[in-house]
């Protein structure tokens, strides 16, 4: 393998083998997670389901990651990639089944809304790739690792309302929801048995202090407590969207209780976040274990738009579709909406590819620009275009939202080796924080007005990243011995 290639049909490398196992883990993960998308024209048939209720479900399915993501980056640090991405599979099967075989809309509320977990796995392999490649090639790997797994959803797209109809009867969408959990509880199992957390001889680099990320600066400390308050802000907003006064899904008294306890663990999570760096701030850290905050707030909102605006798209475009285009039916609007996740596939990986070798910052910001033109152009597009070029303009936005995604992560694995998955999990949260402002803003304005939004917050993003630092030099990380290990980035 050279800086900048990787050979993928070499699997009798570990490292590519890792490779391969891991997406295709992912790619499980977001097939389950984004399996109810396809069907929601079954569903809403089913249940008798208002537009402002499909809508719930879009916004319920993405809300629950946001926590999650957190959550499962500190255990992937502190335990390791291997037992938490075979757990989540396994769990994943028995969500599903749940979801599937739900008898009110209440019950397919609820664990739509407890599949938002599912989409916590691509953390997972952020860390386990990040483990297996070196620093020159990391940002192709990670790209192939999130574009080849992020193709669940177009495979969901693609292939679940046929097989539906190949179940047939007026539950065939059921078990062609169920299917896809029940290969993800025996992937969990499969995974568990091949994977292993680092190449042989390696170490496995663990935060100091659970519960937190570590910062080195009161200036980062400030700004890490600030970054926080945008995901809490998107978990109210979706209560509110809930509550009496929008959809009635919750009670007046359920709405408020859930404020409470938003903002009762918002002051217990910076509590947590003081205790772990208290010893930094009041007695400082060592030079070489310095580093940016700056750099994680910038991958958070480069997330924001680009897998946030991917989630909302992939969430509605198949209705989308159906409404713009009359003519098509529901396995059409599916295949035709499969177009925008199925740019992943090589988006992706050319994003990481990008990153490796043209910069960094560069990389971004000129694919986040494009991403900016892209939903100028789908704004545009109406019940009089001709389909085929509508799809070609929803493919030509989706390389440029997911190649933004790939050159995002091509970096995080380059801020602090031992915190990766924990800025990966903060990171992945805020591209969920993405989703539900993007869905929530859907549910209150048509098509046209919903794409140039995404496309003007774009603009906003770019400006953004214009202040990310090109990762340069080395990092350190400290072994449990007290022995410093240096890390090349650049």
């Amino acid at each position: 393998m050279s800086d900048y290639k990787i050979n993928l049909l070499a699997v009798s490398d570990p490292k590519i083998k890792t490779l391969h196992i891991t997406w295709f883990a992912f790619f499980l993960t977001f097939m389950v997670w984004f399996n109810h998308a396809p069907l929601l024209i079954f569903m809403k048939e089913a249940f008798d389901m208002t537009s402002q209720q499909v809508k719930a479900l879009m916004i319920l399915n993405v809300a629950l990651t946001i926590p999650a993501r957190i959550i499962i980056g500190i255990m992937v640090d502190k335990v390791g990639p291997r037992k938490i991405y075979s757990g989540l599979l396994v769990i994943s099967c028995f969500l599903c089944l749940a979801f599937s075989f739900a008898q009110t809309y209440e019950q397919l509320a609820l664990f739509r809304f407890l599949m938002g977990f599912v989409g916590a796995g691509f953390v997972i392999g952020i860390r386990m790739v990040g483990e297996w490649f070196p620093h020159k090639s990391v940002g192709v790997a990670e790209g192939i690792y999130g574009g080849w797994g992020n193709f669940g959803s177009a495979a969901s797209a693609m292939l679940l309302p046929t097989l539906a109809l190949i179940y047939g009867g007026e539950n065939g969408w059921r078990y062609s929801i169920a299917t896809t959990g029940v290969v993800a509880g025996l992937y969990g199992i499969y995974y568990y048995k091949a994977a292993r957390n680092t190449p042989k001889g390696s170490t496995y680099f663990k935060p100091k202090k659970a519960g937190g990320l570590e910062v080195t600066s009161w200036k980062d400390f400030y700004l890490y407590l600030l970054m926080n308050i945008p995901m809490y802000v998107a978990l109210a907003v979706l209560a509110w969207k809930l509550s009496p006064e929008n959809l009635g899904l919750l009670s007046e008294v359920a709405t408020n209780s859930i404020y409470v306890v938003l903002a009762i663990i918002f002051v217990f999570q910076v509590s947590q976040i003081w205790k772990v760096n208290k010893e930094n701030l009041t007695h400082g850290v060592p030079e070489l274990e310095h580093y940016k905050f700056k750099q994680v707030a910038i991958l958070n909102w480069s997330y924001f738009v680009t897998f946030g605006s991917e989630l909302a798209v992939v969430s509605m475009l198949p209705l989308f579709f159906l409404e713009t285009f009359v003519e098509l039916d529901p396995v059409k609007a599916g295949l035709l909406a499969s177009g925008f996740a199925f740019m992943n596939l090589i988006a992706r990986p050319t994003g990481g590819w990008f990153s490796d070798y043209f910069g960094r910052r560069k990389s971004l910001m000129v694919l986040i620009g494009g991403l900016a033109c892209g939903y100028f152009l789908l704004s545009q597009v109406n019940s009089g275009w001709w389909i085929p070029l509508a799809v070609i303009a929803t493919m030509m936005c989706s390389f440029f939202v997911q190649a933004g995604e790939g050159a995002v992560f091509a970096i995080v694995p380059l801020v602090k080796r031992r915190m990766t998955g924990q800025i990966a999990g903060m990171t992945g949260a805020y591209g969920n924080v993405g989703a539900v402002t993007y869905l929530t803003i859907l549910s209150f304005v048509d098509y046209s007005t919903f794409f140039m939004l995404i496309g003007a917050s774009a603009v906003i993003v770019f400006f953004i990243a214009m202040m990310l630092d090109e990762p340069k030099g080395q990092i350190s990380e400290t072994l449990p011995d007290g022995t410093v290990h240096m890390i090349d980035v650049g």
